[in-house]
């Protein structure tokens, strides 16, 4: 009977384990945004309130922007040509503006999570 217990206690332990690093593992909503022509696209992202999103940076520009954003405490240096990912979140529901450090005339948006 100790054999059947200690196996039992077992799998029930690998099944907890599995759940709890299920729910870690879990994906974010992920979101996309551009660089282009020093332009951020969209300029307006909606996410929703009170969850944490991963938000893919592209860069489709041949020079390098920085993703600067201080209300959401962030910020990125994306190579031209390259991508990135940065994990936002949770917010509760507003605006958060960011801007590109190299452009900031133009390469300007915000998040408003609703």
């Amino acid at each position: 009977m100790s054999k059947l217990m200690s196996t039992l206690s077992h799998s029930i332990g690998a099944a907890l384990l599995l759940l709890a690093a299920t729910s870690v593992w879990a994906e974010k909503p992920s979101f996309n945004l551009e660089i282009r022509e020093h332009l951020f696209t969209p300029s307006e992202l909606r996410v929703p309130a009170n969850t944490k999103i991963k938000l893919w940076v592209y860069n489709r520009d041949s020079t390098p922007e920085e993703f600067e954003s201080y209300e959401l405490n962030r910020e990125k240096v994306i190579l031209g040509g390259q991508k990135a990912i940065l994990f936002i979140g949770p917010l509760p529901a507003g605006e958060y503006p960011f801007f590109g450090e190299f452009n900031p005339k133009s390469a300007q948006g915000k998040i408003i999570a609703e």
